[in-house]
């Protein structure tokens, strides 16, 4: 085993657990296994990839063996495996059927007058947004030449501004250096990835507990369903990084109930990945009668994670307050770009638009002497913040039963971000920005899996970790969204 490696791993972990306030003594409990090298950034990817999917299946771990009120198990984590993870919905492979592309084909990085831009338009209505701020109809017809063409009469931050103004999403590229001193900057530069808020006040609410009846002592697996069995999880997110949250809490027994507005249009090619291990349903909280099944199923929920704009529950009628006041047990988790202060603490983001913002598309760049914006080889900072925020409610959870309250949990994609440009790479040890020529990719097939999806089979990665050897799985189809009754099953 590579030592140097096996120590930068550990120190990311020890950081992490640090942050959750968990037993500096559990990591110990962590065994790191596989090759060095993966996701080659300037930045260090691959040990983010494993430390935060180390952490998470940890923090289940942890959260199983209290639950039994058993010794916590040994995890298990092969780097190779959390490096696919983080590539997931790239590894994807349908099986006799083709999914639509990921991406919408406007959507990328173009030169304006004075710099680059990303557009994120893979949502109808923010293709819509970049396209009037363009001055462009949004047709079928409209092609990346015209987008181009129109970006190039734009100063980069000018059009960002525009394109936000519509209600859109856009990114102008900065470097590490010019994100310090924007003014968003000055205040997301201090904004932590994960952040855990508990208060030593009990509640009269316990959480379920698999397998009573059975001998003391005896592992989470004789109960059935995995060690966050009976454990209810309301899922308010999109995208990545929230997904992989409660598809992670899912894999390790939780039930997770998927919530979303009728008609809402996800990204297509990302379901069969991100709905995996949940049950979806369809709930309008602008109607009396959704809002009233809502409130139902937060008073059955121990977990509530949303991925919406600060202010946007509040907006209608579900502040943590009034979550609180329909359950005081629940722990509410929330996942946000820009993080949750700051003049930019409502836009709207994604993992790729926060890097282009905060310097690590630049950063990349530079270090690949190109000289378009190069990103991390994943879409890094979501799967991170997800296996983060999943810890966290591990955490939270688990300190019910040193008699805290119910935990809130915030994550931020640029607190994830602000983790990575803290440790860039060593230029003597670390790895190329991008795969140098006839450099392999890494033989992340070989880890994939057949499973069933409403559309048809996919080859896929499975949920990474072993806790005392036993995999995650999913046990529900990713399938469409809405399919479901807004009901939790167990």
């Amino acid at each position: 085993m590579d030592q140097a490696g096996d120590s930068l791993d550990r120190t990311w972990l020890d950081r992490i657990w640090s942050a959750l306030d968990g037993d500096p003594g559990l990591t110990e409990r962590v065994r790191i296994t596989g090759p060095l090298g993966l996701l080659p950034s300037v930045y260090e990817v691959g040990a983010l990839a494993t430390a935060s999917v180390a952490a998470a299946t940890l923090a289940v771990a942890e959260l199983g063996a209290r639950r039994l009120w058993t010794a916590v198990p040994d995890v298990e984590i092969n780097r190779l495996a959390a490096a696919a993870a983080f590539r997931s919905e790239a590894l994807l492979r349908p099986v006799g059927w083709q999914a639509p592309p990921i991406w919408d084909p406007i959507a990328g990085d173009y030169q304006a007058v004075d710099g680059w831009i990303r557009l994120h338009t893979n949502y109808a209505y923010h293709r819509a947004a970049a396209l009037r701020a363009l001055g462009l109809e949004d047709t079928d017809l409209v092609e990346r030449e015209q987008v181009a063409a129109r970006v190039r009469r734009f100063q980069a931050q000018d059009l960002e501004q525009q394109v936000v103004n519509a209600g859109g999403c856009a990114a102008a590229l900065h470097t590490v250096e010019e994100w310090a001193d924007h003014p968003h900057g000055t205040v997301a530069g201090g904004q932590s990835a994960i952040r855990l808020e508990r208060r030593s006040v009990s509640v009269d609410r316990a959480l379920p507990k698999p397998g009573v009846g059975r001998e003391p002592g005896a592992g989470w697996e004789a109960a059935g369903g995995g060690p966050l069995a009976g454990i209810r999880v309301l899922d308010l997110t999109r995208v990545i990084a929230g997904p992989v949250c409660t598809r992670t809490l899912a894999a390790w027994g939780a039930e997770v109930l998927r919530i979303d507005p009728p008609g809402f249009a996800e990204v297509p090619a990302l379901l069969p990945e991100t709905t995996a291990g949940k049950h979806c349903a369809a709930l309008d909280l602008r109607d009396d009668e959704g809002r009233f099944r809502f409130a139902a199923l937060v008073g059955e929920a121990d977990v509530i994670v949303h991925g919406l704009r600060p202010g946007a529950l509040t907006g209608l009628g579900f502040s943590d307050q009034a979550l609180r006041r329909l359950n005081p047990g629940v722990c509410i988790a929330a996942i946000d770009a820009y993080g949750w202060a700051g003049p930019w603490a409502n836009r709207r983001g994604f993992d790729s638009l926060v890097q282009f913002s905060c310097g690590i598309a630049a950063a990349g760049g530079a270090a690949a002497g190109s000289d378009r914006p190069v990103p991390l080889p994943a879409q890094a900072l979501d799967h991170a913040t997800g296996y983060l925020l999943a810890a966290a409610i591990c955490r939270g959870l688990t300190g019910r039963y040193d008699g805290l309250a119910p935990a809130n949990v915030r994550g931020a994609l640029v607190g994830t971000a602000n983790l990575l440009i803290g440790q860039p790479v060593s230029p003597s040890e670390g790895a190329p920005a991008e795969p140098g020529p006839g450099s392999a990719e890494p033989d992340y097939e070989a880890l994939t899996t057949q499973r069933d999806t409403f559309w048809g089979s996919v080859t896929a990665v499975p949920q990474p970790g072993t806790i005392r050897g036993a995999k995650g799985s999913w046990r529900v189809s990713a399938g469409p969204l809405g399919r479901d009754r807004p009901i939790f099953t167990v």
